[in-house]
């Protein structure tokens, strides 16, 4: 019996990220009454969530389901976006563990809706990842499966996409409809890269093998994807959820046993089927040796192919060359040409007889009779993959600016050259290229296209996510209540922004002063240090709002302290009316000089005895603190005037009078 296992089978990138996450949860909070939940079933398999659910973490349809406080987790799956804006009004932690490909996703469907596109979604209506994604653009997607579906809709200006796990078949045929037919159609493949590796390797097992064992959930799309694919290829097709389902007898009469397992199949299920079937035909042990035995003699038989990655022994070393035996007819070399060395080294410095080396094909045929073998070329694979990596997981990678060309620069990390835009060189704007050359930066891979040895960089989102953990380390620091030192940034009409160690925050006009101001510049100057409180913090919004006045007491609560009957006080006069003058004794606190109180003599126009702006004395008549008024006089601190003065003063008011 052989058992021959698909490649890419079981948990791909985006499910295995949010087991991870949810065991880091459930990890954090043990022990604790806190309330954990995923909305739906975390992935497809109901032994995963079953393990989940023994942990203490429950399932959710909706988030009206939970209470505020409680923590969700968001499936690979992703939500769509009202699922977010409830949880907000609950006062949900939310826990996003939505697969970065489906994300991708919702950003594209979100932009084209704003841009006025209509949207193609090519997927299961019913699916929760369409149903997500659908929720990034009002709900107002076209949601086909179906060539028939395809040709019912009638709109033009299209923007396609793809849920993850559909067949490549599927969204071919689509696509090319819509192209031959609508007008101004735009298409993005976003089918997971695994989703369709892992289709084809299902593909070729099925083709080679007697019967196809396909594991995975019953609710599982890409298993059954998986099960129609190999259905087509290997008519003794089955569906698996466990051990449990194994058809044995079937499996019995078979020599050839291929396997196949979805995105959602944990590896010790796919062990433990693969374990399982390989017990049933014990007896025939020693058949399987002579096969084992067969197959090492057509190995040796057989010559790799180029292109091929080998495994060999070293036999001979020399100044030249390294001579390697492949357990075949051929003997493999390695150039000194094809090898990576540093200043001085030579290659007996690195290999000696008896080491294990593996390398690529470049040829099987050198001329003498050898194999011709790269170990440049195979690290050059292996870099690649790093490459593609550090794409998948959005990691970063070290690559040095060795030219400027039109438009940005080259970059290489190790063996891979890379394209970096002027846009992506700096957060800030970049007007000459040249003063990156020679630098090493760290990039994030923002897009491979391995086929033409093309990847493009970015040095911005690097800056862009230090910048962001700085902003975030700066909030974890910041409490409501604590006074810190700012700069004042730039004003607006309604209150100043002030730079707190790396973030602004809003100083509104109304918390700058316990007085009236028209604008912040009245009280403040750009560049100017002050000390402000935090009053409230918004970390979703990311919006902090700060008060310069709370670092003085309100005026009023504090004026016996300050102010007494009788005090002569200096102020500004800030207001006129007919009936008398608002005098400012300090910011917040004003107290009214009546207009029989401007002066001696009768006064019938206050503005040809005072202005706004000017600073007068002012004696304290009265403090009535349960009205919050202030009555003041200016007279009282003038000199009265003589007799002789206050006759001929009335007799001037009687011949203006007649």
């Amino acid at each position: 019996m052989e058992i021959k296992l698909a490649k890419h089978s079981g948990f791909c990138f985006g499910v295995r990220e949010a087991i991870k996450k949810t065991e880091s949860i459930i990890k954090k909070y043990q022990g604790t009454e806190r309330r954990i939940y995923t909305c739906g079933p975390l992935i497809h398999n109901k032994a995963v969530t079953d393990e989940l659910l023994e942990k203490g973490v429950g399932i959710i349809s909706k988030p009206h389901e939970a209470e505020k406080g409680d923590l969700v987790i968001v499936r690979s799956h992703g939500e769509p976006k009202k699922f977010y804006e409830i949880s907000e009004d609950m006062g949900l932690e939310v826990i996003d563990a939505t697969c970065p490909f489906v994300r991708r996703i919702h950003e594209l469907v979100h932009e084209a809706k704003n841009q006025g596109q209509n949207v193609v979604v090519i997927g299961n209506k019913e699916h929760p990842e369409v149903v997500g994604i659908n929720g990034w653009c009002d709900n107002k997607a076209y949601i086909v499966e179906s060539l028939k579906e395809a040709m019912e809709v009638n709109e033009d200006n299209l923007c396609i996409v793809a849920q993850t796990t559909i067949t490549k078949e599927c969204f071919d045929e689509i696509v090319n409809y819509f192209e031959k037919n609508k007008e101004m159609v735009k298409v993005y493949n976003t089918i997971c890269n695994a989703t369709t590796e892992r289709q084809k390797s299902c593909m070729e097992i099925a083709k080679k093998s007697d019967i196809m064992i396909i594991i995975g959930g019953n609710h599982s799309s890409n298993s059954k994807k998986l099960y129609s694919i190999s259905k087509k290829y290997c008519g003794k097709t089955y569906f698996v959820e466990n051990k449990e389902d194994l058809p044995l007898k079937e499996v019995e009469k078979c020599n050839r046993i291929g396997v196949a397992a979805g995105a959602s199949t944990p590896e010790r299920i796919i062990k433990e089927v693969i374990a399982t079937m390989s017990e049933v035909n014990t007896e025939n042990n020693e058949k399987n040796l002579m096969h084992e035995l067969m197959d090492e003699i057509e190995k040796s038989l057989r010559l790799p192919r180029s292109g091929e990655i080998i495994t060999g022994e070293v036999i001979q070393v020399s100044d030249r060359e390294v001579v390697v035996n492949l357990g075949c007819k051929k003997d493999g070399i390695i150039p000194r040409d094809e090898m990576t060395l540093e200043g001085d080294q030579k290659l007996t410095d690195l290999f000696k007889e008896g080491d294990e080396v593996q390398a690529k094909v470049l040829k099987t045929d050198d001329g003498d009779g050898n194999i011709l073998l790269s170990k440049k070329k195979l690290e050059v694979n292996e870099h690649w993959e790093e490459i593609n990596t550090a794409l998948e997981d959005k990691s970063f990678v070290d690559a040095k600016v060795i030219k400027e060309v039109k438009g940005g620069v080259i970059a290489v990390y190790k063996e891979v050259s890379g394209f970096i835009p002027l846009s992506q060189l700096s957060d800030k704007f970049v007007e000459n290229a040249e003063e990156f050359v020679g630098k090493t930066l760290p990039v994030r891979v923002t897009r491979v296209d391995q086929k033409r040895n093309k990847a493009v960089f970015s040095h911005k989102a690097y800056l862009t996510e230090e910048r962001q953990k700085k902003v975030e380390e700066i909030w974890n620091a910041l409490n409501v209540g604590d006074v810190v030192t700012g700069t004042v940034m730039r004003f607006t009409d309604y209150g100043a922004f002030v730079d707190i160690g790396g973030i602004d925050g809003l100083l509104h006009i109304s918390e700058i002063s316990w007085g009236k101001l028209k604008h912040p510049q009245e009280a403040l100057k750009i560049g100017e240090k002050i000390d402000v409180k935090i009053l409230s913090m918004n970390t979703e919004k990311g919006k902090i709002s700060l008060g310069l006045k709370q670092n003085k007491p309100e005026p009023w609560s504090v004026i016996d302290e300050n102010y007494q009957v009788g005090q002569v006080i200096s102020g500004k006069v800030v207001q006129i009316k007919d009936y008398g003058a608002f005098v400012e004794l300090e910011p917040g606190l004003d107290g009214l000089v009546h207009i029989s109180e401007i002066a001696y003599k009768r006064v019938t126009n206050i503005s040809d005895e005072i202005s706004v702006g000017q600073i007068v004395s002012a004696k304290i008549l009265e403090i009535d603190k349960e009205r919050k008024r202030i009555s003041l006089s200016i007279k009282e601190t003038l000199e009265p005037p003589t007799a002789d003065n206050s006759v001929n003063e009335e007799a001037a008011d009687s011949a203006e009078a007649e």
